[in-house]
């Protein structure tokens, strides 16, 4: 096994990355990243994230608030490809290793990739990251919203504990193997 720690960074965007477009469109972006120490497929990575505890109490409170409830078995089926919404949101693309998510409200996008880590053997690094579409003001300004930057500080920490819980997740399912 590889010397991989499990922290969680911030990162560019991959080139590649299907959350790339909404930098060109001047949307705020984050991208975080970890690594494990063993090879995770992209269905596996989708469905780890949104079964983990800390995602199932958000997944609670979107069925209580907003009436948007879903299931593991949701999330099972949105890994595999065989559904395009999920809670409170819609696929908007997919790649082979990657999962572009926009909310019902069309102002958030989620997004997760996985990639095999060359060196080091059988390792997978799993990015996560969002993005706010800016609106255009009353006064014309194009902002992101004030709910939207209060809660920014809020987002950047919530987003590294989910991956961390994803990636917790998924070392412990590989040991379990």
């Amino acid at each position: 096994m590889s010397p991989i720690q499990r922290s969680i960074k911030p990162c560019e965007l991959p080139q590649s990355a299907l959350l790339r477009k909404y930098v060109y469109k001047g949307a705020y972006t984050d991208c975080y990243f970890t690594e494990i120490a063993t090879r995770v497929s992209h269905a596996e990575y989708v469905y780890g994230f949104y079964t983990t505890g800390v995602f199932k109490l958000e997944r609670l409170i979107l069925k209580w608030l907003v009436s948007k409830p879903s299931t593991d078995s949701d999330a099972k089926r949105l890994a595999c490809s065989e559904v395009d919404t999920f809670a409170a949101w819609s696929v908007e693309d997919r790649a082979p290793n990657q999962l572009l998510l926009c909310d019902y409200q069309q102002r958030t996008r989620s997004w997760l990739m996985v990639a095999p880590i060359e060196s080091g053997g059988e390792g997978t690094r799993l990015y996560f990251g969002s993005a706010v579409v800016p609106v255009r003001a009353k006064s014309g300004e194009v902002t992101l919203g004030s709910t939207y930057s209060a809660l920014l500080s809020f987002h950047k920490l919530y987003s590294r504990v989910l991956l961390k819980a994803a990636s917790s997740r998924l070392a412990a399912h590989a040991l379990a193997r």
